[in-house]
């Protein structure tokens, strides 16, 4: 059975990734205060102390605003500690796999960006993530790059929970429709992950690259809350009523967003044959779910 390292067990992503993988591996899971990731030193000293197979970094700064007045905090999150990370499985022949960002396009296309797209992050989220793509590869490491996008979860700090408790306590909600994604399920990317990594582990560092892994599809922000409350039309504590679209300039903010993110998932399908769905599929799944939560332990 493989040894994984997984790096972020408390976030969205992390908590799903550590439920996907205990079926097929033996996984330790660190989280902020197992390791400060902005400290060089205490990332070595983890690496030595848990040998593995396979290390999963599914930390990451994360705070687009607070990245443009931390710019020193998320390079060290962001870049420097994936590239540690990259140095130790190459010293340790250990396959990495680490998530990126969307973020790394500036967003002036019109179509879902591939993998050989020209990057141009606009932003310094943005900018320290590539930053860390380009550490790893660096490395020559046998590596697993996903970029995603647009994560969100029924739990944690994202889209999703933001907006549902928005809809607790508006009738109407007014949402961006000019910035457009890939509306991306935290579930579904950690399945999605495990079933990579249950495939032949020698054929794994034979297809190491970068990868676009998002749901399947595109939405701007305002699509996704109509879906939303659409599908929860009658659900207990959900007051809002209507949605409203409403550009980007109604919502002054520090920091410059990229427009259009949408990814192009093709590549990761046609190499690992793995199949994703849409956007739409998983939004109702988990909203689903939502809903039976709620039933089981109502309030």
């Amino acid at each position: 059975m493989k040894r994984i390292l997984l790096f972020g067990k408390n976030g969205q992503l992390g908590i799903e990734l550590h439920k996907s993988l205990s079926g097929i591996a033996e996984v330790t899971a660190l989280g902020k205060t197992d390791v400060n990731l902005a400290d060089a030193d205490a990332i070595r000293r983890v690496l030595a102390k848990h040998p593995c197979d396979v290390i999963i970094n599914a930390a990451a700064y994360t705070d687009v605003e607070n990245a443009e007045r931390e710019q020193e905090l998320a390079q060290a999150v962001n870049a420097i500690a994936p590239g540690i990370m990259a140095e130790v499985c190459k010293k340790n022949g250990a396959l990495l796999v680490h998530f990126s960002t969307d973020y790394v396009f500036d967003g002036y296309g019109s179509v879902p960006y591939r993998e050989s797209d020209l990057v141009n992050p606009i932003n310094a989220y943005g900018r320290s993530k590539l930053a860390g793509e380009q550490s790893i590869c660096t490395q020559g490491v046998p590596h697993l790059i996903f970029r995603t996008g647009w994560v969100y979860g029924l739990r944690g700090n994202n889209f999703l929970t933001k907006l549902l408790s928005w809809a607790g306590r508006h009738i109407t909600l007014r949402v961006v429709t000019d910035q457009v994604g890939s509306p991306t399920w935290s579930r579904d990317l950690a399945v999605v992950t495990a079933q990579v990594l249950a495939q032949t582990p020698g054929s794994l560092g034979e297809r190491s690259g970068l990868y676009h892994l998002v749901g399947v599809g595109a939405a701007s922000r305002f699509e996704f809350a109509r879906a939303v409350l659409a599908w929860l039309d009658g659900y207990p504590g959900i007051v809002a009523r209507e949605v409203q679209p409403a550009p980007t300039s109604e919502f002054p903010s520090a920091v410059t967003r990229p427009a259009y993110t949408a990814l192009d998932t093709s590549h990761f399908v046609g190499v690992f044959g793995i199949p994703i769905p849409g956007w739409q599929q998983s939004l109702h799944q988990a909203l689903l779910e939502l809903k039976v939560e709620h039933d089981n332990h109502p309030v």
